[in-house]
């Protein structure tokens, strides 16, 4: 009997955490969704500034190059880590973790890294590695303005030489099952290719280096902002997954678990018959 016990309270246990990755599962799903519309809003702005920056990058320059288009000797590198600040996410926040440490074991130069998320920084404090800065509890709806504080110290430490490359570290939503973590580089700023015809109409105020001073900063912003907006995207998409796969494998425990059950407790119905038939023929032959 306490067998029968056990395994009841095994089943109520396990039926306690299948409501609670259902919930989890729901709630993913609905932030996921919300994520990709804030991701799929921002896709035109970026996509009208790298023609723009393209364009401008065709005319001829008369003054300096901007600072963050200048390239020099490469002695120290940043890395801007975009991680979850909470788990239950699959394998995500290892596969990501596991990529931006191979990419600093890789460099033969220093690298300094600026973290977003407490997964990410978990991770950096772990293995000693330098932190510029830290950033946490951005929250799953950051806005752009919440994000800028991170665009500034990459935009400062590259413009007075304290760092020479920039990359970004983040997790990119392909779609609900797939979630690959990638590193791109960032500063310096490399201008696309326009694939389009130059406008010669066209003309900038008050010159086309000033228009390109005022755009590449915001570029860089809208870079880190897209790149936390995938990443939190990615994030909801596989904890939704992995709450899915845990409530599979509680329906699938709940009904091992039963079947157990059944079989003790007819296993005890069927001894307590035999004792009373045992009892009934012992007294009959009394």
């Amino acid at each position: 009997m306490a067998n029968i016990r056990l395994i009841r309270r095994r089943i109520r246990g396990v039926q306690s955490i299948s409501k609670i990755t259902r919930a989890m599962e729901m709630i993913a799903t609905s932030k996921m969704r919300r994520a990709q519309e804030a991701g799929t809003a921002g896709r035109p702005y970026d996509q009208k500034i790298r023609q723009v920056i393209a364009d401008l990058a065709m005319i001829p320059q008369t003054g300096e190059l901007h600072p963050l288009l200048r390239r020099r000797e490469v002695k120290k590198i940043a890395i801007v880590h975009v991680s979850p600040d909470r788990g239950l996410c699959g394998g995500l926040i290892t596969n990501l973790n596991r990529k931006a440490g191979n990419f600093i074991l890789g460099q033969k130069t220093q690298v300094t890294t600026v973290n977003v998320g407490r997964k990410g920084i978990d991770f950096m404090r772990r293995t000693g590695r330098e932190m510029r800065a830290e950033f946490s509890q951005l929250g799953d709806r950051p806005s752009l303005l919440d994000t800028l504080a991170v665009s500034r110290i990459i935009i400062d430490d590259y413009t007075s030489g304290l760092v020479d490359e920039v990359y970004v570290s983040y997790t990119k939503f392909i779609t609900t099952m797939v979630q690959t973590p990638v590193i791109e580089k960032l500063l310096p700023i490399e201008p696309p290719v326009s694939t389009q015809p130059k406008n010669t109409d066209f003309d900038y105020e008050p010159t086309p280096e000033d228009v390109l001073g005022a755009l590449l900063p915001r570029f860089i912003e809208m870079e880190i902002y897209h790149a936390i907006l995938e990443s939190i995207a990615s994030e909801q998409s596989a904890r939704m997954v992995a709450m899915r796969s845990a409530t599979d494998n509680a329906a699938e425990l709940i009904q091992d678990f039963t079947l157990m059950y059944n079989k003790a407790r007819q296993e005890a119905i069927t001894t307590e018959l035999l004792d009373i038939s045992g009892g009934a023929a012992a007294l009959s032959r009394n």
